[in-house]
């Protein structure tokens, strides 16, 4: 194994050399926290601090922790327990409940609307599918909160749709004696019944924590009540406990996330190491700019400090249009811009607010010719093209083969339709034929002498790690999506009152967490920032986001400062639209 601190900042190695906790790690967006987290891991294990199968890392997104894995296998790590909150406590109940039962584990339930639509029956109500929706989201907040029924309908007391309060008191009943009656679980009860199980079994607690005696927990600004109670009982009277996080990308209050978790981590432990990481490494200094006026004055967050200031770099801009047709056509306009000037389309990204937004931003582009594919939709190796092209290169790879890894999987590919050229248009042909242009580039990339066996049993472990492969599309994202990800260029869109922030978002709270959104849009960025909003008429006519004033004001004479000489406006796409650097 390498040096795992050769390469960090004196920052990132102060906190990787940290190997005793209680530490908590402020990482400001793009500092490099999951660099940070498995150099640490791998550090602990050279140094003989730790033991691989011992540690246990959490996160909150499988793909998250299929990441950490790979990067822990890359500095010679494995064993490591890198796992989200609800994979860790599910194999755990799966463990210990027959042990403690004499049988399996319930079952997971794979819906609650559909429960809820029994439920409902089953009391006499026949609400809409929109309302139990909404009602399901109540069940997930009064779990994850660790709130009893009871308790729920003194903190909510308010109908939902056209089910007065007591009429949701008793849906939520029905649910749970439902279920209880079929022997199933939910997501939340996933948590709820593992910590009860450690704190009612002794014996289990006891086994888990000698299992487990180093814990590290990323993106702890999204804990919920249920999972630092998990947390704690996981822990004991264990204190190595490392937590990474940054108070300015809580963008989860909704769903239970409490940045207090973080922010207070000093006062739970009064010994604890606060360490920050404040170097920006990812973002054009004038990118930072909109980011911390953005942010500044906030509780807990960090003044991002710019590490990449590259010369006739393109400004921030904000662009105003007439309406959301005009806006979307500048925006892909601006697209086929960047696409002409050589910037590969999985370079780009265009992100909103809401999912309702996308439709005509696809349309747009799909009427330049421009490949888009919406993040969050069918993961790469679930698309049927790919799953078919993996099992015949699986099938090739136990043939006789030409030893020429690159030519046999162009080969193969083009049998199943792959050719030299992508499809004129957008749409489904040119998604299949993307998604089998990225297999043949990852041979393309596979280091040489790689066996067309090694390269499958690399697609397999990909696919199980949820390690998603980039095909040559211009990336559409909602921000709460687009979280945890970067590009070089990106389109920050309907940034208008009403749309970010959301017209639902009325207390200082709720903006608050609008604007923790608009910092991670913007914070997303690499090279180039364009943001945008749409004026509308009539009763559709809004203002520009209360956002985008906030930052003109604070960061103009910043991003001039920053600015070795400025560039040509972006075309705007219409004539009913206005360029002008971010600013003015």
């Amino acid at each position: 194994m390498t040096d795992p601190l050769a390469g960090l900042d004196d920052q990132q190695r102060e906190a990787a050399s940290a190997l005793r906790g209680p530490v908590c790690v402020l990482a400001g967006a793009g500092s490099g926290k999951t660099r940070v987290i498995t150099h640490r891991i791998a550090h602990g294990v050279d140094t003989g601090a730790y033991s691989p199968g011992r540690v246990m890392a959490v996160t909150f997104t499988a793909k998250a922790a299929g990441e950490m894995r790979g990067r822990l296998r890359a500095l010679g790590v494995g064993g490591v327990a890198a796992r989200t909150f609800h994979a860790a406590a599910l194999a755990q109940l799966n463990y210990f409940w027959p042990q403690l039962a004499g049988d399996a584990a319930p079952t997971i339930l794979g819906s609650k609307v559909r429960l809820l639509v029994q439920a409902a029956d089953s009391i006499g109500l026949d609400p809409d599918p929109a309302v139990l929706r909404d009602v399901a989201t109540r069940i997930e907040w009064r779990k994850i909160t660790l709130r009893s029924i009871e308790r729920y309908a003194l903190d909510r007391p308010e109908p939902v749709g056209s089910l007065s309060l007591d009429a949701v008191v008793a849906l939520q009943r029905a649910y749970e004696k439902l279920k209880d009656e079929r022997r199933q679980l939910d997501f939340e009860d996933v948590l709820l019944a593992c910590a009860g199980m450690l704190e009612a079994e002794p014996r289990v607690a006891a086994e888990v924590r000698e299992q487990y005696r180093h814990f590290t927990v990323d993106e702890f600004q999204d804990v919920s009540p249920i999972q630092h109670r998990l947390l704690e009982l996981w822990l004991g009277d264990r204190r190595d406990l490392c937590v990474v996080g940054d108070a300015s990308q809580t963008i989860y209050s909704f769903a239970g996330a409490d940045p207090a978790y973080l922010l207070d981590f000093g006062v739970r432990h009064p010994d604890a190491r606060i360490l920050r990481l404040e170097r920006n490494y990812r973002s054009e200094a004038n990118v930072v700019a909109v980011a911390n006026a953005l942010m500044r004055g906030r509780p807990g967050a960090l003044e991002l400090v710019a590490q990449r200031a590259t010369p006739d770099v393109d400004r921030p801009t904000v662009r105003e249009f007439a309406d959301d047709a005009a806006e979307a056509d500048g925006v892909a306009a601006a697209v086929a811009d960047q696409l002409a000037q050589g910037a590969d389309p999985r370079d780009v990204a265009v992100l909103y607010r809401a999912n309702s937004q996308s439709a005509s931003l696809l349309a747009a582009l799909a009427r330049r010719g421009i490949a888009a594919a919406v993040l969050g939709g069918a993961r790469f190796f679930d698309i049927p093209e790919v799953r078919q092209a993996v099992m015949a290169l699986r099938g090739a790879s136990v043939a006789p083969s030409s030893g020429d890894l690159i030519a046999d999987v162009r080969s193969i590919l083009s049998s199943l339709g792959l050719t030299d050229e992508p499809p004129a248009a957008g749409g489904p042909l040119r998604d299949a034929w993307e998604a089998r242009a990225a297999l043949l580039r990852l041979a393309e990339e596979a280091p040489t002498g790689t066996t067309m066996r090694a390269f499958t049993d690399d697609l397999q472990m990909r696919a199980k790690d949820q390690h998603e492969v980039a095909t040559r599309t211009v990336t559409l994202s909602t921000l709460h999506a687009a979280k945890g990800l970067e590009w070089p260029h990106v389109h920050l869109v309907g940034l208008a009152e009403g749309l970010l922030p959301i017209a639902y978002a009325t207390t200082f709270e709720q903006i608050d967490e609008e604007r923790r959104l608009a910092y991670v849009g913007v914070t997303r960025a690499a090279r180039s920032l364009n943001i945008s909003w749409a004026r509308g008429a009539g009763r559709y006519e809004r203002q520009v986001s209360r956002f985008v004033r906030e930052i003109g004001t604070s960061t103009l004479d910043a991003v001039r400062a920053r600015t070795t000489s400025a560039r040509r406006p972006e075309r705007a796409g219409s004539p009913t639209s206005s360029a002008r650097p971010a600013g003015r």
